[in-house]
């Protein structure tokens, strides 16, 4: 070949290269953002009480998920869903503490098949485990370790100013609303859910609650600032938090102050601002979004889906049912419970009947957010509606049935109603076939979980 045709040929083969690679879109930044212990309901781009306006804000900029739900309404297990794409039964991390199995496919591993940087700072996996989890750089995972914002922001900042060939994903996480709650208290409350006992004392923890909310809103507002300064205008930014907070009948348990979550997701110029869906998306869900925003796709065999084709406002629904389950931290608030939730119904089931439910609300030290709890005990003595709540804590039926459209704050349990037997055994059959395809044998499997 004479070496004018081999350099024409060269050249021509160089510019289809390039060419090629321009056409490929770039891939954007990925920025999670969570916060911990915080129930969607109180939120104020949920019609809640508590001021949270860069949750306000960010719902102007994007999309507010009004039916957003996490895999189980504790800390690890949800956790370890997010990460993992797979319910808990699945992913073997189903009690508090525990981690996936060794060999699973997560977040970073999806992601550096991209040819991503990965990266998580403060409480993203639980605690400590997210050293595990092959993350290029981790770190502020301790308890509380409250600067981890400030150590975001700083990272951020120094990363723009050197050389990174790779697109980030980034992983930030606040310990607030979490508890200990801060001393400060919130402003003074005009009214407590419906679920909880108004006391006095009922009153100052749901004001100190209300200063941590306040501070992972806080939180939420410099990360969404620093990766639109430090990232660029395409960055695809999704918040959310791991479950409710801790108050009876939330946290640790699959009620939808448990188990539903804030969730919004903006990504100028593709997503609409200012929009809502009602769409049921899970945290099982988040894992593939985040892949296909990045120009990927959803993993073969894991249980989450996708829902950017709802964000971009392409469809309009995604899934027909959400699927919860709990089980415990060990020896302590360990009280297994499935559940499935369609529109309009909820069926619990609460595997060991016979025991009564205790949690850190009633059980632990009163500085760790249950100072409440003994003026409930206190007022149950003389007051039959807060007995009868006192006793609804302690004690929980095999089975349980709500008409959430009626009674969204899952008060009034018609499990027992004859009227609506059809129902109940429908939603008893959708959890036994679910439970099956999972391999989760109920309370055998249980007890067969190893302590964490």
């Amino acid at each position: 070949m004479p070496a004018t045709f081999r350099l024409l040929a060269t050249l021509v083969l160089s510019t289809s290269a390039l060419s090629v690679l321009a056409s490929e879109p770039a891939r954007p930044p990925i920025v999670v953002f969570l916060a911990d212990d915080l129930g969607w309901a109180e939120c104020s781009p949920y019609g809640g009480g508590l001021p949270t306006p860069n949750m306000a804000r960010l719902a102007a900029d994007g999309m507010t998920f009004t039916h957003a739900f996490v895999a189980s309404p504790t800390c690890a297990p949800s956790r370890g869903a997010l990460l993992t794409g797979l319910a808990p039964a699945r992913n073997g991390a189903m009690l508090n503490h525990s981690r996936p199995r060794a060999g699973l496919k997560t977040w970073p591993d999806y992601f550096h098949d991209l040819g991503y940087e990965v990266v998580a700072i403060g409480k993203t996996a639980h605690y400590r485990q997210v050293t595990t989890y092959g993350f290029d750089y981790a770190t502020h995972y301790k308890y509380h370790e409250d600067d981890c914002l400030e150590a975001a922001l700083d990272w951020l900042s120094r990363r723009r100013s050197e050389t990174s060939d790779r697109p980030l994903c980034l992983l930030v996480g606040t310990n607030w609303s979490h508890v200990p709650w801060p001393e400060a208290e919130g402003p003074p409350v005009r009214s407590l859910p419906p679920h909880l006992v108004d006391t006095p004392a009922t009153r100052r923890a749901w004001r100190r609650y209300a200063t941590a909310v306040a501070r992972a809103d806080r939180g939420l507002g410099l990360v969404y600032d620093a990766a639109r300064k430090f990232l660029g205008p395409d960055v695809f930014f999704l918040f959310s938090a791991d479950h409710g907070a801790q108050f009876p009948f939330a946290k640790w348990n699959l009620y939808d102050v448990g188990i539903r979550a804030p969730m919004i997701v903006a990504w100028p110029g593709r997503i609409a601002p200012g929009s809502t869906s009602d769409a049921f998306v899970s945290w099982l869900d988040v894992l593939p979004t985040c892949l296909e925003a990045a120009g990927g796709a959803t993993p073969e065999g894991i249980d989450g889906r996708s829902f950017l084709d709802v964000a971009l406002g392409r469809t309009a629904a995604l899934r027909e049912r959400i699927f919860t389950t709990h089980s415990g931290d060990g020896d302590m608030n360990r009280y297994p419970i499935r559940s499935v939730r369609d529109r309009r119904w909820k069926y619990i089931r609460n595997l060991d009947p016979g025991a009564e439910h205790h949690t850190h609300v009633d059980r632990a030290n009163p500085d760790d957010g249950r100072s409440y709890w003994d003026s409930w005990v206190e007022a149950a003595k003389t007051d039959p509606v807060a007995a009868a709540v006192v006793d609804r804590y302690l004690h929980r039926p095999a089975e349980e049935l709500y008409d959430l459209k009626a009674d969204p704050w899952e008060l009034t349990n018609l499990a027992d109603d004859p009227a609506r037997a059809e129902t109940l055994a429908k939603l008893r059959g959708e959890l036994d076939a679910w439970m099956k395809a999972q391999g989760d044998e109920g309370l055998a499997t249980e007890r067969a979980l190893p302590k964490p």
